[in-house]
This record gives C-alpha cells, structure tokens and sequence, in this order.
C-alpha cells in the first residue's frame, strides 16, 4: 500500500513543472493521493491544467489568496466534489520585487511589510480556517519556508521577515489544530531555481555557496523536497506537528565559508 492512497490533497501554488509545488503534487501522486489545484489568475489556470491532468487530475478552484471571499468560495467549490479533504499544501509566497534587492533597510516600506506577509504568512493562516471543516482526522497541513527565516540572507529581505511569521504561524496552527487530529508542519527548502527564487537578486551565488558548504555538498531538488513532503502529509508522520523540516543537503547546520578548514585537515 502506498503512503497516500486514497488520500485527498489541494496543491496551492503550482506553476509550473519547475515550482517546488510541482515536486510535491508528482510525490504525491507517486504515492496514491488524489490531487486537486488552486490557481489565481485564468492565465495560471490555462498554464497548469495541462500539467495537473499529467497528474491526473481536472480538480481546479480559483483563489487568490490576498481576498478572503475567494479563499471561502475555492473550499466551498472543492466541498461540492470532495465533502473531506486529507491534506493541504501552501506553496504560496510573494514580496515586491524592489523589497528583494539592495539592503533591507533601504528597500523596506510599509507597503512591502504588508504584501509580503498577507501573502506568505497570513495566507496560511486564512486557507488553514476554511479548509478546517473539511479537513479529516489525520489530515495534514505542510507549508515550504526559507532558512531567511531564521537567519539574514543577503537580498532575501523582506521574505526574511514574512517566513518568520510563517514559521510561527506553522507552531501557533499547530498547537490549534492539534486536538481535531490535524498536523501542520514546515519544509525549510534550500535554494532551489524557480520563477520566485529568480527574482532574488544574486540568487544564483547563493545557490554556489550552498553547493559548496553545505555537508553533502550539493543542492537539493523539488524532488526531494516532494518525497519529504509526501511524508509528512501521510499517515507515517502521525507523530510530527509544529516542525520546521530542513531540507538543504545540511546547509542549516553548519557555519558558511568554513568548509575548507575540514577539507584542509583531512588532506
């Protein structure tokens, strides 16, 4: 038996077949879910249906996630075809191009702080409060945050602050949640290049300086990203909720630029 037969999961954030939502909705499938997509925009929906039927499924609700009347009508829309639901997937982010350039302090305003954290924290919070009725004892809830989260990123900027929140939102959900056997839990992802990771200024170098430090030396993939993802929405993960899962060959763990001190010493 595979780990998500016969499970239902709403993909938020799919793209293209290069976002990390893509990785995750493949993992899924591999594993027997039943998947359904969000999109924003009519264009985004002409862009991804031929990829979501790839995936085997026509299940596609409209939801811009900065208006609460779409996000109530998106579950309203997916309860006419599926009355329960068994996972969610936030792959959502978003902060004005000019907020992810330069210094923080020189690019930060009021208006950036707003966007990028109704779009890349609060959205999980509000998708969170309408799929509740819907969502089955044993569900889960997995959202994809940023080590800018925790520690400052050249350029990551404003997303910095909003993964923050995201992350405490993912432990505040959590402790919420949890009496109706609902788990959330976060995937801290490396660098990975998607159309959002290319609006980040230098994106690229630090993509480089992770392959180099990180222990394993290399970058991760939506696909592993996919198969982590997979568990933690399966029955296997019943035990984790309130986590921020790292998933970047290790790079979390170690002070940059130090690496060649080992390299030095085991020569």
């Amino acid at each position: 038996m595979k780990m998500l037969d016969r499970r239902r999961v709403l993909i938020m954030g799919l793209l293209n077949k290069r976002s990390i939502a893509y990785g995750i909705a493949a993992a899924c499938k591999r594993e027997g879910a039943e998947l359904a997509f969000s999109y924003q925009t009519e264009a985004i929906r002409e862009r991804i249906a031929p990829i979501a039927a790839e995936l085997g499924s026509e299940l596609l609700v409209r939801c811009d996630v900065a208006d609460d009347t779409q996000i109530a009508e998106a579950f309203e829309d997916l309860a006419r075809t599926w009355p329960t639901l068994d996972g969610v997937v936030h792959a959502l982010a978003f902060a004005p191009l000019a907020s992810l350039a330069g210094d923080f302090l020189e690019s930060a305003d009021r208006e950036a702080f707003r966007v990028a954290h109704d779009i890349s924290a609060y959205s999980l919070v509000a998708a969170t409060k309408r799929a509740l009725p819907m969502l089955a004892p044993g569900a889960s809830i997995v959202t994809i945050s940023f080590l800018g989260a925790k520690q400052a990123v050249p350029f990551y900027n404003m997303m910095g602050l909003a993964k923050a929140a995201l992350e405490s939102a993912v432990r505040y959900l959590a402790a919420s949640v949890g009496p109706r056997q609902v788990r959330v839990n976060a995937i801290s992802a490396g660098p990975i290049r998607t159309a959002s990771s290319l609006a980040i200024s230098n994106f690229a170098a630090s993509a480089e300086i992770v392959a180099r430090d990180a222990p394993l030396r290399r970058n991760v993939t939506i696909e592993e990203v996919g198969e982590t993802a997979a568990f933690l929405l399966s029955p296997r993960a019943s035990g984790i909720t309130g986590n921020i899962v790292h998933v970047d060959a290790g790079f979390h763990a170690i002070v940059p630029g130090l690496s060649g001190m080992q390299a030095a010493r085991t020569a």
